[in-house]
């Protein structure tokens, strides 16, 4: 039997996300020791996704598997986080996890940056989705049988915040909106599917529109909408 890779899985409980760990599981060459997450401390939500900290756990729960938060304040500059980060992987390291994964797409700048950043630390970076179509993936994940709703979405796609992604969802969405949200337009949350125990259970709470300045102090800032998911017994 070959011997599993022990790896920390890189987990926004968003689908692609999901469908990573999906093969992963699958295919059983990586010992996923951990989910690390960012979490926004003022607020105790998924850093961007804005989901509750404690659907994040029954997520983790319902996957069995451990949960490693890494906490970060709301705006955090690329320093902080980059130092936050490093500190949180030197802790699994020396637990002896070797790997990381990730579950982009096709964002090249983004790719080169985990691996320089991991390079620092003396992991490697793995990648399961990657360069594969988004639509294809993203049919894939339905016909799986996993369900997500968007719980993020830039402000022109307001009437798509809070819509479970179906076949439907995809026949809607514009045709310059990338299948996956790869480049940020929406970000969802997982409930269900065929690697969860148990689905998560939630209700559907109050939708807001949320701005943020330019990191590149340009003065301009972009808008997105959430919608709050409340755990439920």
């Amino acid at each position: 039997m070959v011997k599993q890779i022990p790896s920390v899985f890189n987990w926004s409980g968003g689908k692609d996300s999901t469908l990573a760990l999906h093969h992963v599981l699958k295919q059983k060459l990586y010992d996923v020791r951990y989910l690390l997450t960012t979490v926004n401390s003022s607020f105790n939500h998924i850093a961007m996704h804005g989901v509750r900290e404690d659907l994040l756990i029954e997520q983790a729960n319902s996957l069995n598997l451990p949960l490693f938060q890494v906490h970060l304040p709301e705006m955090p500059d690329m320093g902080m986080y980059e130092k936050t980060m490093s500190e949180a992987l030197f802790k699994i390291k020396a637990e002896g996890v070797t790997h990381s994964i990730f579950g982009d797409i096709f964002l090249e700048d983004l790719k080169v940056y985990r691996e320089n950043q991991l390079a620092k630390i003396g992991m490697e970076a793995v990648f399961p989705l990657w360069k594969r179509d988004s639509l294809t993936i993203v049919k894939e994940f339905i016909n799986l049988g996993y369900k997500t709703i968007v719980v993020c979405a830039q402000e022109d796609l307001k009437d798509f915040c809070g819509r479970v992604i179906d076949q439907s969802f995809l026949n809607d969405l514009p045709n310059h909106i990338d299948p996956c949200g790869e480049n940020g337009e929406f970000h969802t949350f997982v409930f269900d599917g065929p690697i969860f125990n148990q689905p998560i259970n939630f209700e559907i709470g109050e939708l807001v529109y949320k701005t943020f300045s330019s990191p590149n102090a340009s003065n301009k800032s972009s808008g997105f909408w959430y919608i709050d998911l409340i755990p439920r017994a």
